[in-house]
């Protein structure tokens, strides 16, 4: 496919890219940049495709439409190996993620946030990651979700496949969604929900619709529904309505969400940069298409940076976490890390 062959040109010229499937499509699409610039957006006026951190205050990176050659190609996967390598737990890390996690819950116990989002970086050494071949395996192994890899020689270049909607946008609509709680997903089990996942979902889905009410019209909130990500299953809540502020307000608004934040947001984040231990960078951050055109409609589809990888070198990072609540148990919340860091494993060869 001639994509894969521009991504392969791409990096061997060091010229930054985006190559993508939206959820439950098979078409790939790409941003092709013209130069190694690095441009930016505080607007979110422009045109093109955004990769933003999780701290806000930190810029938006964006390839510009108009500095780029944007292309689209039908896709169809056959014969695609989704064998991988069996990668030892890293154990390393469980007393540092146990220990933050009981820190997560003593702060929410005096008080000091409802919940707070905790996540941990594992680290995979490699002799070669071949880059193509990864993207194939992320596309047909998570057809329901946006799918990437995005490079810029200066920054890095990053992977993901994330079940997570920010706001999709056309017109004056959009859609948004809450989604948190995690199980693995077993054949033939009925999915139950622990009262600390439902609890946590409720705490997401009330943070939105409390702040979105005053900036739009015909807000509806939909039915909780179980959802299935690969091996993964999660809680999810849809709110629609119309929108009656900027794009840049909107985002100000949602992002961080309690998904991947906590609640209230400045002091869960503060917890988070604070106790961490590490610079999330990209991780729960967001990206996606900004204010392209599609029979002469503006659209907007944003998502958060989810179920991702960070690649350096002979290195992989994999970025993993989880919502915490006054009824977290420290060890589950450990197991839940490991079972996402599982799913992204799983595609590394």
């Amino acid at each position: 496919m001639k994509i894969f062959q521009d991504i392969i040109s791409s990096l061997s010229k060091e010229l930054p890219f985006v190559v993508y499937k939206t959820p439950n499509t098979n078409k790939l699409k790409g941003f092709f940049q013209h130069t190694n610039e690095k441009y930016y957006t505080k607007s979110y006026q422009e045109s093109g495709f955004v990769f933003a951190p999780f701290d806000s205050n930190k810029d938006t990176i964006l390839i510009p439409i108009n500095k780029a050659t944007y292309v689209k190609e039908e896709v169809a996967f056959t014969g695609v190996d989704l064998n991988s390598v069996d990668f030892p737990l890293n154990e390393k890390g469980k007393e540092k993620h146990i220990t933050l996690v009981k820190k997560g819950v003593n702060a929410i116990k005096e008080g000091s946030f409802e919940k707070v989002v905790l996540s941990r970086k594992e680290i995979i050494s490699l002799e070669k990651l071949e880059v193509v071949e990864i993207l194939q395996k992320l596309i047909v192994k998570y057809p329901t979700a946006f799918v990437y890899v995005w490079y810029h020689p200066t920054i890095g270049m990053w992977l993901g496949a994330t079940p997570e909607t920010l706001m999709s946008i056309e017109g004056e609509s959009f859609k948004t969604m809450s989604l948190a709680g995690t199980q693995v997903f077993k054949e033939g089990n009925e999915v139950v929900w622990e009262p600390k996942e439902i609890e946590e979902q409720e705490i997401v889905t009330r943070y939105i619709k409390k702040k979105l009410d005053p900036i739009c019209n015909e807000l509806q909130i939909h039915d909780l529904e179980t959802i299935q990500i690969g091996n993964l299953l999660h809680l999810r809540t849809t709110i629609t309505g119309r929108f009656l502020d900027s794009i840049a307000n909107l985002i100000n608004v949602l992002h961080p969400t309690p998904a991947v934040c906590g609640f209230p947001k400045e002091k869960s984040k503060q917890f988070i940069i604070e106790k961490e231990g590490y610079d999330r960078s990209f991780y729960t951050g967001f990206l996606g298409e900004l204010n392209l055109e599609s029979d002469q409609e503006v659209y907007t589809n944003l998502y958060v940076n989810l179920r991702c990888m960070e690649v350096e070198n002979s290195k992989v990072s994999i970025y993993v976490g989880g919502g915490i609540t006054k009824d977290s148990d420290e060890v589950k919340e450990w197991e839940e890390t490991v079972a996402k860091s599982k799913a992204m494993k799983s595609i590394i060869t």
